[in-house]
């Protein structure tokens, strides 16, 4: 099963989206059972409690609170504009930001970041130039301070579609930044799962989108093995990924391969896996890994793969290094809900 694939289906009688490249499952997204606040929804809602030792405020939303990490310039009351920065863990706040962003298929406006902006991954200048100009063109006379990147899914299509997702997502951005007057309100819903997955999975352009096809193509089968705590490895090795309630382990293992090099090929391919893993698992916060015992003189090496595989993923990830201990740490965004919390595995 060549090509870059996405499978529109249900998993447990929900909607659900899976990417597929190559025949591996490369993302997969799953609308959440309860109605809790999809990552990307916009409130209006109101300041509550300043929290000066946490660095931040709790605000009213419509249903329960927010934690906004900002304090600078809010008082008790004030009605604010924000957006759901990612899932909000049992028993907290939702966190949310001040700093909005619309996003579409083809275009991000951008309340507070004023100027027109191209996706730096369309590197042909007469093309970038192109696309400025339509740009220009669609956020003339549009509210102040209110900018435009047009992304890099832009890059194939006609600039008629461009202009009208242009036109639609500047709309959306000037009508919810006018509407300040009123209590706590859900203004914008976070986008589902199939709608992220037509919104974010158009670059690169997939070669086929198939509706109802997870069980013809593997998918269920796929996502059980997701929800396991095994990964097996190329070779003998393996890694197991065991989230805890202060940080998430990962612990790699050679298996029966004994040769000298085992430890380092097991790491290689434990590193390269690990974002795609983390990204299915809907997993974040405090990671750390107990890589397979190598020479001190291959973590440079380790190093440049990590670096090479957490390049290209968006949730922000910051790889903070070695510990005395000879472990791994790195800290990743919250940017979805986990996996096996959505599906209720082990509930």
């Amino acid at each position: 099963m060549k090509g870059r694939i996405v499978v529109l289906d249900e998993v447990q009688g929900r909607p659900a989206a899976a990417l597929l490249v190559d025949g591996q499952l490369q993302d997969l997204l799953v609308d959440p059972a309860g109605d809790e606040a999809l990552p990307g929804a916009i409130y209006r809602c109101v300041a509550d409690r300043l929290m000066k030792g946490q660095g931040g405020v709790f605000v009213k939303l419509p249903e329960g609170s927010g934690f906004l990490r900002q304090t600078s310039g809010i008082a008790p009351g004030a009605k604010l504009l924000v957006q759901v920065t990612g899932p909000a863990e049992p028993g907290k706040a939702v966190p949310v930001t001040t700093r909005l962003l619309f996003k579409s298929r083809y275009a991000i406006a951008t309340p507070g970041a004023p100027g027109c902006n191209i996706s730096r991954r369309i590197k042909d200048e007469g093309l970038r130039a192109a696309l400025e100009a339509l740009a220009v063109a669609g956020m003339a006379g549009a509210a102040e301070g209110l900018g435009l990147i047009l992304r890099s899914a832009c890059a194939d299509v006609d600039s008629d579609e461009i202009a009208a997702d242009v036109a639609a997502v500047r709309a959306l951005a000037e009508a919810v930044l006018a509407d300040t007057d009123g209590g706590p309100e859900l203004l914008v819903e976070g986008a589902s799962a199939q709608e992220t997955a037509w919104r974010d999975w158009a670059d690169p352009a997939p070669d086929e989108v198939v509706e109802g096809g997870f069980a013809d193509l593997g998918v269920l089968e796929m996502i059980d093995a997701v929800l396991e705590p095994r990964v097996d490895l190329p070779g003998a090795g393996h890694m197991m990924i065991e989230p805890t309630r202060a940080v998430l382990a990962v612990d790699v293992n050679t298996g029966g391969d004994t040769s000298p090099a085992a430890g380092l090929k097991a790491n290689i391919a434990a590193a390269r896996d690990l974002p795609r893993q983390l990204r299915l698992r809907g997993l974040g916060g405090q990671i750390v890994v107990d890589f397979a015992p190598m020479p001190k003189r291959d973590r440079a090496v380790l190093d440049q793969v990590l670096r090479a595989a957490f390049k290209g993923e968006s949730a922000e990830t910051n790889l903070v290094g070695w510990t005395t201990l000879g472990l791994y740490e790195l800290v990743r965004k919250r940017d979805r809900l986990n996996l096996a919390e959505v599906l209720e595995v082990g509930a």
